[in-house]
């Protein structure tokens, strides 16, 4: 990295720093609170594309959380052996009795959190922080950032991304990963309804997906997950009835709000309140309604971030083979952003390294529930960039390695854009179940239909060859394919500076050949 460079792909500490801060925080952390151990395995038990972790803990959410979201228990210490594991240490940073204030019943030392992962060691730290992925260790920490490297090492991929089963009427298979940055409808598509009739979607996993090839050059992929830690805020009937019918029982609600009937609820589920039953808000606020103040500023019910944890086999369309030890044979990869411009419904790479230049120069819009206070568009390749567990040069050379091995069979590559809006503001495509429609799109692209033809970014559909029967609303579909000259020399241009920057001489050649022959086709247009 570069001198005055601020990294945006990951943040790095000499070792001497590391245990400095070791030192100032872990002695006595614990004291007078109850330690856990969590032995956990990453996948199925047993399956070669599994991993174990123990977890050391003092939070008992932590413990009913990866309870939920990690195959845990006595029958994975008895597949240890003398394989090695991936040691995880947490505390919530507040030894008993507590000096400090109780806020809302969650104890955390924020002015202390630090989560660190020393990958050469195959070790996760975290204190501080009682929530989420920083105290589930098994969550980004191993199963993105440690598994990353593993991976690298093992030559296999730990990506953040949903798979998910498609079945046509004919009666054919075919399953794709999909890597998408936070709001742009991961959870939405992993439990799609499809809406062309004869279609059926299957869900695997909505999150992370561990792939390795096999023994006949498949590309295979296990959810290495047991359940789903949702957002819940915009999670409704409408926007997903099986993330819905999956958390009605054995879930454990984080931050949300609670019905004056027992039941939970947070912004979206407005249409779905029993007449007379009240809210109290997260925060404590008794009978919440849209007007409700907190502090001096307008009150949510719920937590912006708030999340549902449910275990993934109450969900109604899981797969069949989603504890596949062996796991599922990838036809298809998917990269998507929320850009609200110039970017296609979907086009093709025109090959497996171009593919990996896609999903390196990848771009969404960042929201509010983000880290920014208004929305930007962002660098976010691969939908990784919280999540890299080593140099992103060299994670993109692990990628493009792949195409050297002529035995393996390279799953096409996609890119698609839900979000694109119109000079009114509105939504061109709308999403949700229809998204289907382009997923039938790439299904029968992955069987070599003649269906797509180039143009400056990959290849995109010809006329009429995606399915709009049956929709109530018309679709303009040239303004979806609209490639705007001065968007993409824009575009070829901050990807070029973001280039520079973030990875500069770590870039690959086969990336840095990618963005010159992107700049030579689009000065064509």
């Amino acid at each position: 990295m570069k001198e005055g460079v601020e990294c945006l792909t990951g943040q790095w500490m000499s070792p001497d720093q590391l245990q400095g801060a070791f030192q100032e925080r872990f002695p006595g952390c614990m004291k007078g609170r109850t330690m856990y151990v969590i032995p956990f395995s990453m996948g199925p038990v047993g399956s070669p594309l599994s991993k174990i972790g123990i977890q050391l803990t003092d939070s008992p959410y932590v413990v009913v959380s990866m309870r939920i979201m990690t195959r845990m228990g006595a029958h994975v210490l008895e597949r240890l052996g003398d394989d090695t594991f991936v040691k995880c240490l947490h505390s919530v940073g507040q030894p008993l009795p507590m000096k400090t204030d109780l806020v809302n019943n969650w104890p955390c030392n924020p002015e202390k959190t630090i989560i660190t992962h020393i990958p050469d060691k195959r070790e996760i730290c975290s204190f501080g922080s009682g929530y989420g992925g920083n105290s589930l260790l098994g969550k980004k920490c191993f199963a993105l950032r440690i598994a990353s490297r593993i991976a690298k090492d093992e030559g296999w991929l730990a990506e953040h991304m949903l798979i998910l089963g498609l079945t046509n009427p004919q009666g054919e298979k075919k399953y794709v990963a999909a890597a998408f940055p936070s709001a742009c409808g991961k959870t939405n598509l992993a439990m799609i309804n499809p809406t062309i009739p004869g279609w059926k979607a299957e869900c695997i996993g909505d999150d992370i997906a561990w792939m390795k090839f096999d023994s006949a050059g498949r590309l295979r992929a296990i959810n290495p997950e047991y359940g789903f830690f949702g957002v819940a805020p915009g999670t409704s009937t409408k926007t997903n009835p099986n993330a819905m019918a999956t958390i009605q029982k054995n879930t454990v609600f984080t931050n949300v709000a609670e019905t004056s009937d027992g039941s939970f609820y947070w912004e979206g589920l407005e249409d779905e309140l029993p007449e007379g039953v009240n809210i109290r808000s997260y925060q404590g606020i008794e009978n919440w309604n849209k007007s409700s103040e907190f502090n001096g500023k307008k009150a949510l019910s719920a937590h912006a971030n708030s999340r549902f944890c449910t275990p993934a086999g109450q969900c109604p369309t899981m797969d069949p083979a989603w504890e596949d030890p062996e796991g599922v044979p990838i036809d298809a990869i998917i990269f998507g952003g929320r850009r609200p411009e110039g970017v296609p419904l979907v086009y093709e790479a025109f090959d497996w390294q171009h593919g990996v230049f896609v999903g390196a120069s990848m771009k969404s819009e960042a929201t509010a529930a983000a880290e920014h206070t208004k929305k930007v568009v962002m660098n976010d390749p691969f939908a990784m960039r919280p999540f890299f567990g080593y140099n992103i040069g060299r994670y993109l050379q692990h990628w493009l390695n792949f195409q050297q091995n002529k035995d393996y069979v390279l799953p096409k590559i996609f890119h698609v854009n839900w979000f694109r809006k119109s000079s009114e503001g509105k939504f061109l495509w709308p999403g949700f179940g229809e998204n289907t429609r382009v997923l039938e799109w790439i299904f029968r692209r992955c069987n070599n239909e003649d269906i797509a033809q180039k143009s400056p970014v990959g290849l995109i559909p010809k006329d009429n060859s995606i399915n709009l029967d049956g929709l109530n609303e018309k679709i303009d579909m040239e303004a979806l394919f609209q490639l705007p000259k001065e968007f993409w020399e824009k575009e070829v241009s901050e990807v070029e500076a973001y280039f520079e920057e973030q990875i500069n001489d770590d870039l690959p050649a086969g990336i840095r050949k990618e963005l010159g022959d992107l700049k030579n086709r689009i000065s064509e247009l």
